[in-house]
């Protein structure tokens, strides 16, 4: 039989440890993304649904005189394949604490966002198409901008949580936030894609 009284007892007042803690930011996050990305989804759907109207009749969807270029569209694709790699390193990094490599995570990715806000800016000049003149033209430009603004959004919320990293308020103990920004981003590249293929790739 074994003798208890070789152990301690353990004394009635030990602290229960600090409670885990929610992951608040994670969970809004991811439902905000969700959020996103759905509603993108069915604008582009009524964007292709108006095409193939347009096509059942035998017209032509784009204006006349109106080309997408494949150049920039691709590139920044790659840009934003890129981008989540950079976003994700920034995530990895913060986990090690290792702030330095964090930092240049955090400038990159952010690099990768203005990029391809300003490779489409450059896109629209090309494709020359006034906005007032077609349907069609209204339709790719609420597309086109929306996703700038999510990609904006992205770029915001990436620069918060690299001055609250550099700041002291996330960790290896504690990265929520910066993961929570990497999800954000990795939506707004998935609604990149959609309108890569939708508008850009399928005309």
């Amino acid at each position: 039989m074994t003798d208890v009284t070789l152990y301690d007892a353990i004394p009635i007042d030990v602290d229960q440890g600090e409670p885990a803690r929610p992951r608040l930011l994670l969970i809004a996050t991811s439902l905000v993304s969700a959020a996103f990305f759905v509603g993108y989804s069915g604008l582009v759907g009524f964007y292709l649904s108006e095409r193939a109207a347009v096509r059942a009749t035998g017209g032509q969807w784009l204006p006349e005189g109106v080309t997408i270029p494949l150049t920039q569209p691709n590139f920044m694709m790659t840009t934003m394949v890129f981008s989540v790699f950079s976003v994700y390193w920034a995530v990895s990094s913060i986990r090690g604490n290792d702030r330095a490599n964090a930092l240049v995570a955090f400038g990159l990715t952010l690099m990768f966002g203005f990029a391809q806000i300003a490779q489409t800016g450059f896109l629209l000049t090309i494709m020359d198409m006034p906005a007032a003149e077609s349907s069609q033209a209204v339709l790719i430009y609420s597309l086109v901008g929306v996703q700038v603004a999510m990609m904006a959004a992205a770029m915001g919320y990436v620069v918060v949580m690299t001055i609250r990293t550099f700041g002291g308020g996330y960790s290896a103990k504690d990265y929520e936030g910066v993961l929570s920004a990497a999800m954000f981003w990795t939506m707004a590249v998935g609604v990149y894609s959609i309108l890569w293929y939708a508008v850009y790739i399928t005309k």
